[in-house]
């Protein structure tokens, strides 16, 4: 049977995906890049943002029509949108499988009954705050250790999550009621799926938590972890996302300095740079606090490169409590940020107790100056690395256009990251996907690196 899959979210999200088509391929589907063509449509959600949802809610709505001339169609949609929607999810008549992140090694299975005996199928966890049993947990290890591979788009690259779920239950985030509380996988089982990895020729890891500095597994610590992933031959380079400003453990930076294989790349959001902000979003530390770990960080790493995370328009967000959030940006001096407008969650006690009270054309407004503010920022930061020499890990065949192509046969627009998450742009040839490669940078944007390969 033919399979079309679409994605929506987070590292994570393509972590779930990454796994979920594996696990398709190994029982014997095929993949399609054509819902038409699709026998079966997976669907990996996001409930994150709003948006993420509606955009769910379309393709189903358009499945709904092709269905009509194809009713043996099944349609599974899992992930986090699964699980904080279950049945009424699997009312909608588009529908033939709800299953919930922690339910994905049964997907297969799902789709084959469903098939065979076209019924509607549902598997999410009843109380998702509670530990799941130990039987799913090793059931759910299993399935990242056969078949967590490389990313399609990503060669020589592969997500390892060293932890499930969230404990910290911001105020605004779906995330604790949708991936259940915070677990923290076995070290040995991680350093055996690494090496595994790395014996199919990955280079980079990218470890993966929500709140990935708060592992924490009979006495072992995230730092602890770094040193005997570092230790895997094979892998260069080791990333991880995402940290929590909170209680911040300073030897993950004296891991940085360490261990040349840890990039030294921290993604640590701060989401408002208003204390009154920060308490209605229940994120448990000041602005000061946040800063003193980012002084830190280029205190121990003085090259390390930051990013953040940002929401703008929160309920009871006034002109002030913003200009602090632009304040908070310029400090930090961040190489990049993300920004969102806030967009209020069902289920959360933002939802539930705060008035969604700045209009969107003031979120949109607010998005914008951010944005701007740290695009200043960025371009002058950028400027600095013009002449210089950087090692870059190629991704592949850039999808947009941003030089002038060499125009020699075998020689394309490639696109690849630094060691500290910048992206660079170049021509070269298409083989060098998957591959280390110096680049000197001739020219820079604030979102964008560009130059020419090294010559030997």
């Amino acid at each position: 049977m033919k399979v079309f899959i679409r994605s929506f979210g987070c590292q994570m999200n393509k972590l779930d995906t990454n796994l979920v088509v594996n696990s398709f391929l190994q029982a014997g589907f095929q993949f399609t890049e054509e819902v038409s063509e699709s026998d079966v449509v997976l669907i990996n959600t996001c409930s994150v943002r709003n948006h993420a949802e509606e955009r769910v809610l379309s393709l189903l709505g358009h499945l709904k029509h092709i269905k009509k001339t194809n009713p043996h169609l099944v349609a599974a949609v899992f992930g986090c949108m699964a699980q904080r929607l279950k049945e009424d999810l699997l009312s909608h008549e588009a529908v033939n499988i709800v299953c919930g992140p922690l339910q994905i090694p049964e997907l297969v299975s799902l789709v084959n009954k469903a098939v065979e005996q076209n019924t509607k199928l549902t598997a999410v966890s009843s109380d998702i705050r509670h530990n799941p049993p130990q039987q799913q947990s090793d059931r759910l290890d299993e399935f990242e250790l056969l078949y967590d591979k490389a990313q399609d788009n990503l060669p020589a690259q592969a997500y390892v999550r060293v932890m499930r779920g969230c404990d910290k239950f911001c105020s605004y985030c779906v995330v604790p009621y949708v991936r259940g509380p915070e677990a923290s996988r076995p070290p040995q089982k991680i350093i055996a799926q690494i090496k595994k990895l790395a014996d199919a020729g990955i280079k980079q890891i990218t470890l993966l938590g929500q709140t990935v500095n708060s592992y924490r597994y009979n006495g072992s610590s995230f730092a602890d972890l770094l040193y005997e992933v570092s230790k895997v031959d094979g892998i260069e380079w080791v990333k991880f996302v995402t940290c929590y400003p909170k209680k911040f453990d300073e030897r993950i930076f004296k891991a940085m300095v360490d261990l040349p294989k840890v990039c030294r790349y921290l993604h640590i959001p701060a989401q408002s740079g208003s204390d009154k902000i920060l308490k209605a979003m229940n994120r448990g530390y000041t602005c000061a606090q946040y800063l003193e770990i980012i002084d830190k960080a280029r205190e121990i790493v003085p090259d390390i490169a930051i990013a953040g995370d940002f929401i703008v328009g929160f309920p009871g967000e006034t002109d002030e409590d913003f200009q602090k959030s632009i304040e908070l940006v310029e400090k930090a001096q961040y190489k990049n940020c993300f920004i969102f407008k806030y967009s209020p969650r069902p289920g959360t006690r933002a939802d539930e107790k705060l008035a969604d009270d700045v209009p969107m054309e003031v979120k949109k407004q607010r998005n914008i100056e951010l944005l701007a503010v740290q695009d200043k920022f960025s371009e002058n930061l950028n400027k600095s690395f013009i002449g210089r020499t950087v090692k870059v890990l190629v991704e592949g065949t850039s999808k947009k256009s941003h030089l002038d192509k060499v125009g020699k046969e075998g020689v394309s627009q490639l696109i690849g990251r630094t060691a500290g998450d910048y992206i660079m742009v170049f021509d070269g040839p298409t083989n060098l996907a998957g591959q280390f490669v110096d680049i000197i940078i001739t020219k820079t944007s604030s979102l964008t690196l560009f130059g020419r390969l090294k010559l030997m």
